[in-house]
């Protein structure tokens, strides 16, 4: 049987140390100015201590509160506990329901904000991240009556995504813009992708490294030679067994032997408005094999590049799984913030 453990935030009843600046001036000498008992939003503490002090530089006084407070009723850990019920697929009101069976009462549009405000923090954090190696894939998600097309960014390093953009992954012009400004800002030399013809176009227009997902390359492969393997002459036969090799062993040279099989090939006899011929859909695999096939290999060179973008699909994967607990969102900025706190591992 799994069990899932939650580390979160301690929060103390009182501060033992004396603060060691102000936050006004970064004065060092204090006066204390008071105390007060603060009522707080807990599942195991109720209320805390609180000291006021006033600065002997600037005269201006703050308060100094305890390990896991703030100026907010909920303590962190309440708050985190919070993010993490609908992470998990709760709803706001049913996350405030579970809260309440502890004894404590937060309503649902506080955790509304307490999840905004957690998304807000995320995107801040990986703002100047940075990050060289990164994955890229398009997903479909419920939002304002349909389904509405994004793309994620996920660092590969950590698997946690540092972007959403609400944009069709098909539109390489559209990429391009999105991705220009996240390069400069987090120092990216290679993104990992799936077979789509705008991520090739993007990565060559941006001079970056690319690597095509092998999961994705293998199975439509597969699936085109199993087809070619009943129609194709029983004379051309041998030429699906070099590709599968090939496949197999992913040699680096392999793109000037593909485009010699491709030579070896009879040309194109059909017209361009009839079907084409088995051997015409096996010379155009062929040829993608043998333009695309550096891509394929980017990893041999750097072992830090991973050969399949799993990373990210495990990211859109979590972000399915709470739009579909949410039954579409209301707006971008909803939607951006639910798909970035549920793809990140809070858990």
């Amino acid at each position: 049987m799994a069990i899932v453990v939650l580390k979160l935030p301690d929060v103390k009843r009182k501060r033992e140390a004396r603060p060691k600046s102000c936050p006004y001036c970064a004065g060092e000498t204090f006066q204390r100015w008071g105390q007060v008992n603060k009522p707080v939003k807990d599942v195991r503490v109720r209320n805390v201590k609180v000291y006021r002090y006033r600065c002997c530089h600037c005269k201006r006084t703050f308060r100094h509160y305890p390990e896991g407070n703030t100026q907010a009723d909920q303590t962190e850990r309440l708050r985190c506990f919070a993010i993490v019920l609908w992470t998990l697929g709760l709803s706001h009101r049913a996350s405030s329901l579970i809260l309440s069976g502890l004894e404590v009462w937060v309503s649902h549009m506080t955790i509304w904000r307490d999840v905004q405000e957690e998304a807000k923090k995320i995107k801040k954090r990986n703002h100047w991240k940075p990050v060289r190696i990164l994955g890229l894939d398009g997903a479909y998600v419920l939002g304002w009556g349909e389904k509405q097309s994004v793309l994620v960014a996920v660092d590969l390093g950590t698997g946690e995504p540092i972007a959403i953009g609400y944009i069709n992954e098909q539109d390489p012009q559209a990429v391009r813009r999105w991705l220009e400004p996240l390069i400069q800002r987090h120092g990216i030399t290679v993104i990992v992708t799936d077979d789509l013809s705008s991520y090739k176009i993007v990565a060559e227009k941006l001079q970056l490294g690319h690597q095509i997902c092998q999961f994705h390359v293998r199975r439509w492969v597969g699936k085109t030679l199993k087809e070619l393997q009943e129609t194709v002459p029983n004379e051309w036969l041998w030429v699906l067994d070099e590709i599968h090799q090939f496949l197999d062993l992913l040699p680096p040279e392999a793109s000037k032997d593909l485009y010699a099989l491709w030579k070896q090939l009879p040309g194109r006899r059909s017209r361009r408005n009839q079907t084409r011929s088995a051997l015409e859909q096996l010379r155009a695999l062929l040829l993608r094999l043998s333009q695309d096939w550096q891509n394929y290999c980017t990893f041999q060179s750097e072992p830090e590049i991973p050969w399949t973008n799993n990373s990210t699909e495990r990211a859109i994967g979590r972000m399915k799984m709470r739009a579909r607990t949410v039954r579409g969102y209301k707006s971008w900025m909803g939607m951006h913030a639910g798909l970035l706190l549920a793809g990140s591992s809070l858990i």
